[in-house]
């Protein structure tokens, strides 16, 4: 009996080890390094956002844009909107795209191309990537702070606390999926926080592949697969070359990954292959 429970434990470690192996990525393009400092990418059909600091990473100093790239990696334009400070993560809900500009939150009217609105969230300082619920509610993460925020039209509220080095977020299914300086969380609809997955180079964008699963990524260079049982695997790993890989993109129909490189001044498409 003994024998066999452990014949079937080796069996389901193998299995295991095997599904995750599965899991790698190859590249499909790779822009030029001509984008000014790009540290997220929002995948929306044939159209991806990029974020442009065109500066130092935290300073209030009107430099920052969005860009405007086709799928296939052409730069459509490169300053599709200007006199941000220093934006970061993205979200989309309806025409609206959700831009975390240092202190603020910036709506921004796709079809027209500007800036419709700009929320002040009270006691944020370093606002770092945000999210939307199926109603339009916005949750932003402050990762000076350890805080994440929620924004109901012009009203802002301390919505989750004490995260260090909090980063990436994203609302999946009614909970909120987390990215900090030591690991991947969950937040429920009743604020429970509780631990996905251990990440030893602190982590930076996070994106659901579909299926309960998701793709994280580390500034420093580093892409991980995160099973929904926890289980991580590493797919990309570029820091000798010394490419960061900041708050990535997906587009789960192709199931292609956009990396913005940050210094490396481009981004970098990969495929997420079986």
């Amino acid at each position: 009996m003994k024998a066999l429970t452990k014949l079937l434990t080796a069996a389901a470690l193998f299995a295991v080890s095997t599904a995750s192996a599965q899991h790698t990525v190859k590249q499909v393009w790779a822009t030029d390094s001509v984008l000014a400092i790009p540290e997220s990418v929002y995948a929306d059909g044939k159209i991806l956002y990029v974020a442009l600091i065109d500066g130092k990473p935290w300073d209030h100093d009107g430099k920052g844009g969005i860009a405007r790239l086709s799928a296939d990696g052409k730069i459509m334009n490169d300053s599709w909107i200007t006199g941000l400070n220093s934006p970061k993560g993205m979200a989309k809900h309806n025409n609206t795209l959700y831009v975390a500009d240092m202190d603020e939150v910036v709506a921004i009217d796709i079809k027209k191309g500007v800036v419709s609105k700009k929320t002040k969230i009270s006691g944020a300082e370093w606002l770092n990537d945000v999210t939307t619920d199926t109603k339009g509610i916005v949750y932003v993460t402050d990762s000076k702070n350890g805080k994440v925020f929620k924004v109901e039209g012009d009203n802002s509220t301390l919505y989750l606390d004490n995260l260090k080095g909090i980063n990436g977020i994203k609302y999946v299914s009614g909970n909120l999926y987390i990215v900090t300086g030591d690991g991947v969380y969950k937040a429920d609809a009743a604020k429970t926080v509780s631990k996905l997955a251990v990440l030893e180079h602190g982590g930076d964008g996070i994106e659901p592949v579909g299926n309960g699963d998701f793709i994280v990524s580390a500034w420093q260079g580093y892409m991980y697969y995160v099973q929904a049982n926890g289980t991580k695997t590493t797919i990309l790993d570029t820091e000798k070359a010394g490419k960061q890989t900041a708050d990535i993109g997906y587009d789960a129909k192709t199931r292609t990954i956009y990396v913005p490189t940050f210094f490396g001044k481009s981004v970098v498409a990969y495929r997420l292959e079986k």
